[in-house]
């Protein structure tokens, strides 16, 4: 591949489109299973996915915010993060004149 700047700008996009994902997919659990969300397999699963992801958005974030809006400030995050990171693949694809999207 003769770009490899964008072939780690598709990965991380990936990445963070997945854990995403990975957060939508444990708030509606939650929001499903109610109070028996901790016995859940699957809630589980997506509490060990989404742990690293939160772990650092604690350490960044403000500690005025509780650790129940965390989920909340990491998808906003991984959100401008997305978007940032599309403009960084369209600066690329235009500054070597390609034609990715």
């Amino acid at each position: 591949m003769s770009h490899p700047e964008l072939l780690i700008l598709g990965a991380l996009r990936a990445l963070v489109e997945v854990a995403m994902l990975f957060l939508i997919g444990q708030g509606l659990l939650a929001l499903l299973a109610g109070s028996r969300r901790h016995t859940n397999t699957i809630y589980k699963v997506f509490v060990i996915v989404t742990g690293p992801v939160l772990k650092i958005v604690r350490k960044i974030a403000p500690p005025q915010i509780i650790d129940k809006h965390l989920p909340f400030v990491a998808f906003f995050l991984l959100f401008w993060l997305w978007i940032g990171l599309a403009w960084l693949k369209k600066l690329y694809c235009e500054a070597n004149l390609l034609q990715c999207f």
